[in-house]
């Protein structure tokens, strides 16, 4: 029985990190399929790219503002797809500002969320590692 596997890369060194995610699962399970948003190196390892890396990509707060309504209207409808598509795990890989809210809506309907490259817990911003496990059930590292 294959099982959809969903990725959320936000920026280019996301889909680099994506794409050696997908090449290593599919190694151990050739029947993984991969759904998401990612960039051309996800794509060519294998995923079906549903939204372009690049609409992720925004930098700077006041960048951030302005592309807000786009940003907040892509994550819902993201979550509507994957909750219909029946996926069976969420990885948000880094971009926690846009992942972690869409693997708490995951976790909420009983899907494994994951978040794959540990957001920074700065000390000016409390509560957030709080957050992330209400959001998450595992957290990937790198180091």
């Amino acid at each position: 029985m294959s099982s959809c596997i969903a990725l959320v890369a936000g920026e280019a060194s996301g889909d680099v990190l994506g794409a050696g995610l997908i090449h290593a699962v599919l190694r151990e399970r050739s029947d993984v399929h991969f759904v998401g948003i990612g960039g051309p190196l996800m794509a060519e390892a294998g995923m079906e790219c549903w939204h372009d890396v690049s609409e992720l990509s925004v930098m700077g707060f006041a960048e951030v503002i302005r592309h807000l309504p786009r940003l907040l209207s892509l994550r819902r409808r993201l979550v509507r797809r994957l909750l219909q598509s029946g996926v069976d795990v969420f990885v948000g890989i880094d971009a926690p500002d846009f992942n972690l809210g869409i693997a708490r809506r995951m976790k909420q309907a009983n899907i494994p969320a994951l978040h794959y490259v540990s957001p920074s817990i700065w000390a000016w911003r409390p509560g957030r590692a709080e957050k992330i496990g209400a959001s998450v059930d595992e957290v990937l590292t790198l180091f």
